[in-house]
């Protein structure tokens, strides 16, 4: 499970009042309706290209790597391993408390190389399952996610009641996947079927939530801070996270 970098809330480190609300170049004016709902879209849209990328690259990572069975054998069969998946965790909550800081261009590349690292740890999937059922889960993906974001960005119901517990049941994941990784034998078991039915279930309640939340911090805000990229960075591990669980509860094994 890829870390997420809910904790850090950027809503929580700056005063909420300090900035008014920038709207995108171009709004219609007149209207401040207009213009905010205008500087709305134009902001989910960046965030959400920029997740994209990073999936994207990730993808091309991981099946670049996944083309040289040797080096995923070192890399993720050796003691080497524990660099590769304990490298992202640390980069991810060093990054997500310091993006407010960084240039804009620091922080989009910083974020584009946090994928790729990703990318190497993932590789092993192409290995694992078969490319048809890798793609037709990341299909699956793309809908649902498609879906709960644009719910969570839509809804006039206020979601923030759920980050409570989704982050309980995140933090429940993590210490989950910490036992399965060190006890292998329960891998086929009912005990992590469940784990991943629920892991699903968490991810997607997190697609909303984040999306909600992302929106309504710019309202607040603005797009200050690098607000676009940490909102991507939080979509792009919702996405990646409901991939995996999905891809471990329907994919095809080679």
């Amino acid at each position: 499970m890829q870390p997420h970098p809910s904790q850090h809330d950027p809503a929580g480190q700056r005063n909420p009042y300090a900035q008014a609300p920038s709207y995108a170049p171009g709004a219609v004016t007149g209207d401040p309706r207009a213009q905010l709902a205008s500087g709305v879209d134009q902001f989910m849209t960046r965030v959400n290209a920029w997740m994209a990328a990073g999936v994207g690259v990730t993808g091309l990572v991981a099946f670049i790597v996944s083309l040289d069975a040797a080096l995923v054998r070192t890399l993720l069969m050796t003691p080497l391993r524990w660099v590769v998946f304990l490298a992202p965790l640390a980069f991810v909550v060093l990054f997500a408390s310091r993006v407010h800081k960084m240039k804009p261009s620091t922080a989009i590349g910083l974020f584009l190389l946090y994928a790729a690292l990703n990318g190497v740890a993932l590789s092993a999937i192409f290995i694992v399952y078969s490319l048809g059922s890798i793609a037709s889960v990341f299909a699956i993906t793309v809908l649902m996610y498609g879906s709960l974001a644009l719910w969570g960005y839509v809804t006039k119901r206020d979601l923030s009641a759920w980050g409570k517990f989704l982050f309980m049941g995140l933090i429940g994941l993590i210490v989950s996947s910490i036992f399965f990784m060190f006890v292998p034998g329960m891998m086929g078991s009912t005990a992590y079927l469940i784990y991943n039915v629920i892991g699903v279930l968490i991810f997607a309640g997190l697609t909303a939530y984040d999306t909600q939340k992302i929106k309504q911090i710019y309202l607040v805000n603005g797009g200050a801070g690098n607000l676009a990229v940490l909102g991507a960075l939080t979509l792009y591990l919702d996405f990646i996270n409901l991939f995996l669980f999905l891809l471990r509860l329907f994919g095809g094994r080679e």
